[in-house]
Formats: C-alpha cells, sequence, structure tokens
C-alpha cells in the first residue's frame, strides 16, 4: 500500500552529503544492528556506496556494525526481483547486455555497407557515436522505428536526409541482430530491470525502510523507480542540494543548463511541489551565506533583475573559498599540486585531513598526478588511465605500427626503446642493441622498407671506414645491431608480412598475429614473456580487451592490412584502466561523475574556463539539432545543467579552492560562466583572486637567487690534451668555431644524424665526389669516346651502392645527369687545352712547427691539374662557394693550404717546384645553372704564403694553455647551428629571449 503523498527530503548544498544521509538514517532506525540491517539505500554509483559505508564506519567511530543494503541505481539484483515476487517469465527472462566492442564492430559493419569509402577505423568511431545514440534513445523510452518521420516532418538538407535513412535502417534492422545475438542494448536491459523493480515494489513493498538518496532522476526509468519508492509505505526520496529558497520567479524560469533544472522535473514526475521538500533529519534549516550567493548568481537570465536588491554579506559568504588564476596550464597544475600537499602537513593538528581535485580536464589531472611525486606522493586519478597509454597498451600499439609501417626507423626505435621490449634478450642488453641499430642504421636518410632495407643500410655503414671507426668509438658492435636485427625477424616479421599483404584479410586473424609479436617482442632471455607484458592492472586490461576485440572483430568483413593499425587503435580508445586500491588514502583526484556525493576536507574545483568547465556541447554525427528536439532527445546543453549543480555542490564545501588557467598552450582562455556571473553578481566587492599560492608554485622551479645569465663557455685543456693533427677542411672549424674541435677532438664527440633525415648535401656531394672521382682515375690521360655515357654508368653504380633509399636515388638522380653534361664538356675543354689531372681524391700530410711539439696537417684534395705552365688546385662545392673575400681574409684556408702542402712536398704524386697557378672552386649544384667555375682572384702564391703565416699564429696561439677553446668567434653564418652549439649552450649566452623560446 502506497502512501498518497510522496516523501522527498533534501540535503542542502554545503553539508558532506553521505555523512549526513547516515546520521539522519541512524536518527531514524536507530543503532540496533537488526534495524540498520533491515535499511536498503539506493544510490547514483559504486563509488558513492563506498562512500556511505566508510560514512558509517565515522559515525561508528571505527566499531562493528551491520550496515544497510547499499545499491547502485544502475546495478538490479535479478535474483532478488525473483525473491520480490517478480513475474520471472515476463520481466527477468532477459537475455545478457551485448559486449561494448561487439556492438561497436556490428554497428561499424552498417556504416561500412552505408559508404564503403569509409576506413574500418573511421566506421570503429561513428559505430561508438551511434551506439551513444542507441543507448541515449533507450533510455530516453523512445524508438528508433520513429525515425522516418522526421524527414516528413522538417525540411532537412540532402546530408542529413540520408543519414535518417540510414538510421531508420538500423532502427528497423538491429533489434533483429540483437535477437540473432541473443542479447540487449545494456541501457535497454537496465530500463527493463529498473522498471521490474518498479512494478515489484509498487506490488510488494519492503518491508523495512528505502532511502534514494542523491539522484535526480535524469534517466527515465530510474525516475519511474524514484517514484514509487517515494510513495512506498516506509520510502523516501533524498535529493542533493535542492535549492528551496529560491523565489517562484526563478522556478519558472528554469532552463536546462540551470542547475536545479533536473531536480525541478523530477519532482514534477513525482508529483510534488518544492514546498513539500523537507530538510533532511539533522541539516540545518537556516540560511547559508556561501550557498545562497551561488544559487543567486546562477538564476535564470529572466530573474537576473533579483542581483540589484541582493543583500549579499560578502566575507561570510566566500569565507573559506580561494580563488587562483593561473598564468597557464603548468602553474596551474603546480599549484593545485601545493593545495594538495599542505593537506598532508601537520597530522598532529589535522589528523586524517583530505584533499580531493574535482576536475573534468583529464590533462589537468595527469598533470597534478606527475607534479605530486615531486614529494613522493602517488594520487589516484578516479578517471583512471587510457589504456592506449598504459605500458603495455602503448607497446601492443607501437609494435602494429613498427610492423605496418615496414620498420621505418621512427617506429622502430620507439617500439624498441620501449621498456617492456626484449626479443629473448635482457631488457638491458635490448636497449643496448637498439641504441647500437640506431647508430649503425636508423640514423640519416631512411632505408629501405623492410628489414631487408635495415640490413642493406648495416653493409654499407659497415663498409665504410670512417663510419665503422665511429660506431666503434661509440661502444657498439656489430653483432648487437645482427642479434636484433634477427629478434625483429622473429617476433614481428610474420605480422609485417600479413600487413604487407594486398589482398584483404580477417581483422580478427591480424589480431592474433598481432598479440603473438607483441608477446614475443616481450620476451626476455628468461622467457618471462607473460608476467612482463599481462601483468598489473594495466596487462590485465590489455589481455581483457584483446580476447573481447577477439571475438567483436569477427563481426567485420576483412579489410586493407594497412588499415588495421588504425583499427585497432579506433577500437581501444576510451578503455580506461583503473588502479585496484588507493595509492594515497587521503589524496583524490575526482571527475564530475566521480565526485558526486563525496567528500573531503579541501577541495580544489580545477579548470574552470569556458569549453572545460562546462564543457563545450558536442555535436552528435547522426542528428543535428532540430532533429535530436524533433524526435524527443535532449539537446547537449542539458549536460551543461548537471556540471552547473556539479560546480554548486563542490563549490559550497567550507574550504573549496577555484583554480583555472588564463592561457592553454599560446591562446587565451575565457573564465567559465558561472566564475564571469559571480564576478558580476558581486561587483566591485568581490575580493581579488589569491597570489600566494601561485607565487609559491613558481618558487618550486626558480632559483634561490637572481636568474644569472650563462656565460660563454672557455674550456682551457692542457697543451698534452690538445690536437696536434688536424685535416684543411677542420682548419676553417678551428678559425670559426674553436669550441667544435674542442667538443671533437678533446672530448672525443660525434654528432649524430638526424632519424629519419632528409638527403643532405654531405651525402650528395660525397655520391658525387666518388662518381667524378672514378671517371677521372680511370680517363686520366684521356677521355673516352662517349664520356658522358661513362659517367652517368658510374653514377648508377655509386648511387647503389651508397644511397639505400630510392626515394633519395630518385630524387638527386635528374640533378646528377645535369652535372655530369656539364662537366664532361668541362672536362674536355680541359683535355684539349692540354690540362691533365695531376691528382685525383689525393691524400698527403706535413709537419709544421709549434710552441711545444710538431703539428700535422693533413688534407685529401678533390683534384689537382696540372698544364704547361703550373697547377692548379680544384675543390668540388655541391653547396655554396666561399667568396674571395672569405679566402683572402684567412678564414675559408683550404685550397692554400693544400697549396701550402704541395710546397711542402707534402703530396707524394705532385711535384713540389710546380708553381701555384690558381686556384679553382667547381659549384656543382644540379640545378637551374647545373655547374660553374669559381676561381679564387688572388695570386695563388701569395695566398699560399698567406695561409702558411697564418696557420702557425694558429698553432703557436693554441700551444699556450691559457688560449680558450671559444664557441663561436667568426662564425660564416649567424643563423645557422653548428654540431656543438647546444653543448656550448650558444642561445643561453648569445640571447636571453632567443634561449628561452626552446
Amino acid at each position: 500500500m502506497s502512501k498518497p503523498s510522496p516523501t522527498v527530503y533534501t540535503i542542502p548544498a554545503g553539508e558532506a552529503f553521505v555523512d549526513a544521509l547516515a546520521r539522519g538514517i541512524l536518527d531514524q532506525v536507530g543503532s540496533a544492528p537488526e534495524a540498520l540491517a533491515r535499511v536498503r539505500v539506493l544510490l547514483p554509483t559504486r563509488r558513492a556506496c563506498r562512500s556511505l559505508r566508510e560514512a558509517f564506519l565515522r559515525l561508528s567511530q571505527g566499531r562493528p556494525m551491520l550496515l544497510p543494503q547499499m545499491t547502485p541505481l544502475g546495478d538490479v539484483d535479478e535474483d532478488g526481483l525473483v525473491l520480490e515476487g517478480v513475474d520471472v517469465d515476463d520481466a527477468l527472462d532477459l537475455p545478457p547486455a551485448i559486449g561494448s566492442l561487439t556492438r561497436q564492430t556490428l554497428l561499424a559493419s552498417f556504416v561500412l555497407r552505408m559508404d564503403p569509402s569509409i576506413t574500418p577505423e573511421q566506421a570503429v568511431r561513428l559505430g561508438g557515436e551511434l551506439a551513444k545514440l542507441v543507448d541515449q534513445v533507450h533510455t530516453e523510452g523512445l524508438d528508433l522505428s520513429r525515425l522516418p518521420t522526421l524527414v516528413q516532418d522538417a525540411e532537412l538538407s540532402t546530408h542529413w536526409e540520408k543519414t535518417v535513412t540510414f538510421l531508420a535502417i538500423v532502427g528497423e534492422t538491429w533489434p533483429k541482430v540483437l535477437k540473432a545475438e541473443g542479447a540487449l542494448d545494456p541501457a535497454q536491459r537496465r530500463d527493463l530491470l529498473l522498471r521490474a523493480r518498479a512494478r515489484a515494489w509498487s506490488a510488494n513493498p519492503p518491508s523495512g525502510p528505502v532511502y534514494a538518496a542523491g539522484s535526480t532522476g535524469t534517466i527515465p526509468a530510474t525516475a519511474e523507480l524514484l517514484n514509487v519508492v517515494a510513495h512506498l509505505p516506509q520510502g523516501a526520496v533524498v535529493l542533493p542540494g535542492l535549492d528551496s529558497a529560491a523565489c517562484d520567479e526563478v522556478w519558472a524560469n528554469l532552463d536546462s543548463a540551470h542547475p536545479q533544472f533536473g531536480m525541478a522535473q523530477l519532482l514534477e514526475k513525482l508529483g510534488a511541489a518544492r514546498t513539500d521538500v523537507l530538510p533532511w533529519p539533522g541539516c540545518s534549516p537556516l540560511p547559508n551565506p556561501r550557498r545562497d550567493v551561488f544559487n543567486l548568481a546562477l538564476v535564470p537570465a529572466e530573474a537576473t533583475h533579483l542581483w540589484r536588491d541582493a543583500d549579499i554579506d560578502v566575507p561570510a559568504a566566500l569565507a573559506g573559498v580561494t580563488r587562483i588564476d593561473c598564468d597557464g596550464a603548468r602553474e596551474e597544475a603546480a599549484t593545485i599540486a601545493l593545495i594538495l600537499r599542505s593537506a598532508l602537513n601537520d597530522p598532529d593538528q589535522f589528523p586524517g585531513r583530505t584533499a580531493a581535485l574535482i576536475t573534468p580536464d583529464r590533462q589537468l589531472a595527469r598533470r597534478v598526478a606527475v607534479e605530486m611525486r615531486r614529494w613522493g606522493v602517488e594520487i589516484d586519478d578516479s578517471a583512471g588511465q587510457p589504456l592506449d597509454q598504459t605500458p603495455p597498451g602503448a607497446f601492443f600499439n607501437l609494435v602494429a605500427e613498427m610492423a605496418a609501417d615496414r620498420f621505418h626507423p621512427v617506429g622502430v626505435l620507439a617500439c624498441l626503446k620501449h621498456p617492456l621490449a626484449a626479443g629473448g634478450m635482457a631488457a638491458a642488453a635490448m636497449r643496448t642493441a637498439a641504441r647500437a641499430l640506431e647508430a649503425a642504421c636508423l640514423r640519416g636518410a631512411r632505408p629501405d622498407d623492410g628489414l631487408a632495407g635495415l640490413q642493406d643500410r648495416l653493409r654499407v655503414h659497415l663498409r665504410e671506414k670512417r663510419d665503422r671507426a665511429r660506431f666503434e668509438r661509440m661502444g657498439f658492435r656489430e653483432d648487437l645491431v645482427t642479434k636484433v636485427l634477427q629478434a625483429l625477424e622473429h617476433c614481428v616479421q610474420p605480422l609485417a608480412d600479413a600487413l604487407a599483404q594486398p589482398d584483404a584479410l580477417a581483422p580478427a586473424d591480424l589480431l592474433m598475429l598481432h598479440a603473438q609479436a607483441a608477446e614475443a617482442l616481450a620476451r626476455t632471455d628468461d622467457g618471462d614473456d607473460a608476467r612482463r607484458l599481462w601483468a598489473g592492472d594495466a596487462g590485465e586490461s590489455l589481455s581483457a580487451f584483446i580476447a573481447e576485440a577477439h571475438e567483436a572483430l569477427g563481426r567485420l568483413p576483412n579489410l586493407p592490412p594497412e588499415q588495421y593499425p588504425a583499427l585497432i587503435r579506433a577500437l581501444m580508445t576510451g578503455r580506461a584502466v583503473r588502479p585496484g586500491y588507493a595509492p594515497h588514502p587521503r589524496v583524490h583526484i575526482w571527475g564530475l561523475l566521480e565526485a558526486r556525493l563525496q567528500r573531503a576536507d579541501i577541495l580544489v574545483l580545477g579548470g574552470l574556463n569556458e569549453g572545460t568547465w562546462p564543457a563545450d556541447p558536442q555535436p552528435s554525427p547522426w542528428m543535428s539539432r532540430p532533429m535530436l528536439r524533433e524526435f524527443g532527445l535532449p539537446l547537449p546543453e542539458r549536460r551543461v545543467g548537471l556540471s552547473a549543480h556539479d560546480f554548486v555542490q563542490a563549490a559550497c564545501t567550507p574550504h573549496v579552492f577555484i583554480t583555472r588557467s588564463a592561457r592553454q598552450g599560446s591562446s587565451p582562455q575565457v573564465p567559465s560562466r558561472w566564475l564571469t556571473r559571480l564576478d558580476t553578481l558581486l561587483g566591485e566587492a568581490r575580493p581579488a583572486a589569491d597570489t600566494t599560492w601561485t607565487t609559491w608554485a613558481k618558487g618550486l622551479t626558480q632559483p634561490d637567487g637572481p636568474a644569472q645569465q650563462c656565460p660563454p663557455p672557455r674550456p682551457t685543456p692542457p697543451v698534452a690534451a690538445r690536437p696536434r693533427q688536424l685535416s684543411v677542411t677542420a682548419i676553417e672549424k678551428w678559425i670559426r668555431d674553436p669550441y667544435s674541435i674542442y667538443a671533437r677532438y678533446i672530448l672525443k664527440l660525434e654528432p649524430l644524424d638526424p632519424i629519419d633525415a632528409d638527403a643532405s648535401a654531405a651525402d650528395k656531394g660525397n655520391v658525387i665526389h666518388t662518381a667524378l672521382e672514378r671517371f677521372i682515375k680511370q680517363n686520366m690521360t684521356a677521355l673516352p669516346a662517349d664520356p658522358l655515357s661513362e659517367l652517368l654508368e658510374i653514377g648508377r653504380h655509386v648511387f647503389r651502392e651508397e644511397i639505400s633509399s630510392p626515394g633519395v636515388r630518385a630524387f638527386w638522380w635528374p640533378r646528377f645527369e645535369r652535372i655530369a653534361r656539364w662537366f664532361v664538356d668541362f672536362e674536355s675543354k680541359r683535355r684539349l687545352a692540354g690540362i691533365t689531372p695531376a691528382l685525383i681524391e689525393g691524400e698527403g700530410r706535413i709537419e709544421l712547427d709549434g710552441l711545444q711539439e710538431k703539428f700535422i696537417l693533413t688534407a685529401k684534395a678533390d683534384r689537382m691539374d696540372r698544364s704547361a705552365t703550373g697547377l692548379t688546385i680544384i675543390d668540388y662545392k655541391t653547396g655554396q662557394a666561399p667568396t674571395n673575400r672569405q679566402v683572402e681574409s684567412g678564414l675559408t684556408p683550404q685550397l692554400p693550404l693544400e697549396g701550402l702542402m704541395v710546397k711542402c712536398g707534402g703530396f707524394a704524386t705532385v711535384p713540389k717546384e710546380l708553381p701555384i697557378e690558381e686556384l679553382l672552386y667547381l659549384r656543382l649544384s644540379g640545378g637551374r645553372d647545373p655547374g660553374e667555375e669559381k676561381p679564387v682572384k688572388l695570386d695563388a702564391e701569395q695566398a699560399v704564403q698567406d695561409s702558411y703565416e697564418g696557420l702557425t699564429r694558429l698553432i703557436h696561439k693554441f700551444d699556450d694553455e691559457k688560449t680558450p677553446y671559444l664557441s663561436r668567434p667568426r662564425v660564416k653564418f649567424e643563423s645557422r647551428y653548428g654540431d656543438f652549439d647546444h653543448l656550448a649552450r650558444v642561445k643561453e649566452w648569445r640571447s636571453g629571449d632567443e634561449g628561452g623560446d626552446e
């Protein structure tokens, strides 16, 4: 027998909801164990049930007690319904809920049939949105079969007409698919069970008290159950934060963005007036300044005239509220971390004090969690960590991307440097082997596709003496590279072969190959593969995901294998990993849903910017706003009202901090509409934002004293450590940037090429030098009958030997052809003039006197030509050739120094008696002007003499231990940075602004 009028209570905002609820239940039923055990409490979430248990524990001061039956509203116990007398055949003979991934892939298959041009990844994402729409339709008690009427009743664009036609097909076909699967949609099954419980309690009311607390009844089936509970003889509904003091004008103009809108609708469904709602026992009915000012600030636009006559005691209303405006997201996270850390101080004065951050901004939550580790505090983010950002999930995706990309450098390094990669080795050994592979094969231009490309790059690399020597100086061995290539071939090659197939394959089969590859690559030398990849919360979640995805992918048609990695990443999106226990018992991070009904001594409301809290309404890809309204679905703005209610509930906590950031990256941010309304309401009476915490946050990363600009480096190593042998090309670096000589020859550092780099000018120069060298050496005395054909044939061989990337070969080859035609013409003219090569790529050395000991100068001259009157020294330049002024000033002394070596007999095949007639640069660009003669317009003999005197002074200068190796004293290009400028910290001491950018 139900009572004629509903029983509805409210616990006002500002009260600790679960503590007040527990006290009120004890007051009403007494503390007798058997009385409390007869009570049943319905709460919105499992987390709320745990919080209520903890509240009873606090009230009992830790003494054992029998607790009420606490049930989340969405978790209906079917066995319990049987005991309550529900007709099993009618209401409980329900199929299970369909798995989320299975439903997503089934709906994705509908999308693929609608538009075959859509990729499987896009179809899966659209399938996920379609699943949300289906749940929303079930939640609102609507029927998809009504969709065709939208086309008749509304003027829609062609696009939306096609979409509605598709949805109509889905509405007709989807129930048949579910029947064939023997399942129901989760929302449909939940609503059926909720309504079954409502019918059961209406027909056979429970013998004990029933309280439905904390829900606003936004789900119609939930509202139906709450209506039954409110009318039970011993039932009551307890609303969170009803504004009982609001005037009728406010109540009459409520819209979906208002925090009271949901409860107003629920009261209407319960048949209760706002005046019928009673304060929960033990809750003060007296006005609360804080609650009143926030409720007033959020009144509907039609009632804002009430602000003019409002009598607000600002100090009383905002006592305990601290607003902090931060410059950026990083500062906001550091500030919040300081506030949470302060809650853990003074355990004697504040024993058991708790603190929590409430924010919908997941990025801010992760930043705060990282900042808390500064003090060794691990904090639990209740929203969990996305599976694809956990180590096992990220590794799983990296394996697929590496295989699909045919072992391109970035993917290989990202995967092999992951902590889970082992490939049958010890984890540390894999890191070393990956670095060896990086140095030998992955730096520089991209190699050919597949492991064969990496093996070809290794052969080319180790064939060059210079590269092999550098490789060995870095402490790596060839056997390490071979071992890691073998591991990739054994573990990942089967997956890579499958993903390279031209024919469509079953995605479920690819998933099995993918899982086997990941497990094999995670295996260590002791066979510890399963425990490494599948261990912990994240590993278990990955294992469960693979099992569910394997079943779900069987519903998708065969797909092009190269689309598989994007598909599996799309399926993994949205899956979260939550720890089995809270890392710290007194500090928490909550999302808006998780924070409802929770309590903490100190609350931080973070990320209060428009677009974050409240979030921007997300449009549905399946229905426009007019279609949603016409069909009867709620508009996205309804979520704004729920967010507003969450904000008011949390803001009324006794000790609360409200934070926001003025900028997100380089974009300015707008304060949340609720803060703007509060500022407008308070006007000049509003307190200034607190800057104390932001000052402390900035102090975490600021030096104790004033900032000092980094001075340029001035290393002065002992003379014994200074180099006694340099090449003529290194002499220019010695003059222009002595620090680079210090780093390379004293510190023994080697610059690394970029990963997956574009073809560099140095590589192009090496190939052209090698081709021209071979051509001239084969034709020292006379040119062949068809010199161009021979040079091009030589070029083809050199390109195949030296350049492993086919893309680079294709890019540079046309340039080489133009260079070859110009060079043959140049060479033919010189041969006709009686000029013949005397030296090609010849090595030489001489000794010069130093203050301490001899100094050796070496060179590998590109070319020297001999004529009847003298010697021409030639240097090939594929880039810019030096100017006369640069040579004359001694800043570019390469050719004059080679002339000096000739004069000193440094080249065995070139007589030192030959006069130096000309210094010549050949600029070989292969562009519009493929080649150009750039003679140095100076007296060659005088330039040689000047270079000798300049080099002698330089040697003597650096033989003085007091002479430092300065960085960039005479650089050729101010804007171009050298290989060791980062080590010299050039950007820090050259310009404060420049150094602060990166």
